[in-house]
């Protein structure tokens, strides 16, 4: 590791469980590259901006959404985003109660697409097949973590907005492929928790409450590429698309359509913003070493073992950073049952904690 400049972050997260779960952790991470700046003091460039919805999606009791939309709304032209907040909202505008819809994620992905070809097109069996996905710099984004924004249940309330002069640079013709176009897509799990029978395993996605087929264990993949072990309890595999959570006797409520309402603020690209790059580093991920290689397996999820009457469980990952920079914006993705996380640097001091709020 002699050619790398080496940072050590240690990411911490305290769980007070209830019972025993099964949590996605990450944090994302707005980095600048190790370089100097100074601050513009001409005439502000304005921050704009507009607010956008996703395509709606119908969720009934129980059922659980997980789907992927393509091309989504985006500010055009090489801009600087300045943040991008988002939640679930109703056909009437109004946002949803997380005790009647959980949401579990929404990532921001970007995508480059030949700019003659359609995403709709019929005659692809595989819709991404033609992609080239644009993931964010750290250190598990070849598979579950390729994206730029993305949080969930704690993204309301929880602002992204990335200080001046820096912004995450959009749409700059050097970066983009010949013939291609610069998109983003966006990817929403949720959980429609109205009248199920346990409604905090059914946010857990444990799999005894849901209607797995029969080959669930033969056929489905797991991060690692391999059929699912039985002793798979619990986790984002077992809430598939389409998957219902079970019900208490005699559940009547109607389908509802629900879209992901997101506010994007920006500036026009000129030479006074300075560029950043997204990281995101997982609790899960069991760096190892190879000789002079550091090889990282996050898991992305893990499931809290009872702990000798505890109150709190305490997931913790030692990560190589192997490129220098300040540390611009941080937060923590956190799932029901997180009291906070916490990002340490090399030398034990405190860069950020995420405290989530619980509530509706």
């Amino acid at each position: 590791m002699a050619n790398h400049a080496m940072k050590m972050v240690y990411i911490q997260v305290n769980m007070r469980f209830i019972s025993k779960t099964l949590i996605f952790s990450l944090s994302t991470l707005v980095l600048l590259s190790r370089t100097t700046y100074s601050i513009y003091q001409g005439p502000k460039n304005p921050i704009k901006s507009a607010t956008f919805l996703s395509e709606s999606f119908e969720v009934g009791p129980g059922s659980i959404v997980n789907k992927a939309f393509l091309d989504i709304q985006f500010p055009r032209g090489h801009i600087g985003v300045k943040s991008f907040d988002a939640e679930l909202v109703n056909e009437e505008g109004n946002f949803v109660p997380l005790y009647d819809t959980y949401l579990h994620h929404f990532f921001a992905i970007k995508y480059f697409i030949k700019a003659n070809m359609s995403e709709n097109s019929n005659d692809r069996h595989d819709p991404f097949e033609d992609f080239i996905f644009k993931r964010n710099e750290g250190m598990c984004n070849s598979y579950i973590l390729p994206h730029y924004w993305g949080l969930g249940t704690e993204s309301r309330g929880t602002t992204s907005k990335i200080p001046d002069p820096f912004a995450v640079e959009h749409c700059n013709p050097a970066y983009i492929p010949p013939g291609y176009q610069e998109k983003w897509l966006l990817n929403i799990m949720a959980i429609d928790t109205r009248g199920a029978q346990d409604k905090k395993g059914c946010t857990e996605c444990r799999c005894d409450l849901f209607n797995l087929p029969k080959d669930f264990y033969n056929v489905t993949m797991g991060i690692d590429g391999k059929p699912l072990s039985p002793n798979y309890k619990g986790g984002i595999f077992c809430c598939h698309d389409g998957l219902q959570c079970k019900l208490k006797n005699g559940v009547k409520a109607p389908s509802r359509k629900l879209s992901l309402r997101y506010k994007i603020t920006w500036v026009e690209w000129d030479e006074h913003q300075i560029p950043l790059k997204f990281y995101i580093l997982d609790s899960t991920d069991r760096v190892r070493t190879n000789g002079t290689s550091i090889i990282h397996d996050c898991q992305a999820e893990y499931t809290v073992m009872k702990n000798g009457g505890s109150d709190y469980h305490v997931q913790k990952a030692n990560i190589p950073m192997e490129k220098c920079g300040y540390l611009i914006y941080g937060t923590a993705h956190m799932h029901a049952g997180v009291v906070n996380a916490t990002l340490y640097g090399q030398d034990g001091r405190t860069l950020c904690t995420s405290t989530p709020k619980y509530g509706t």
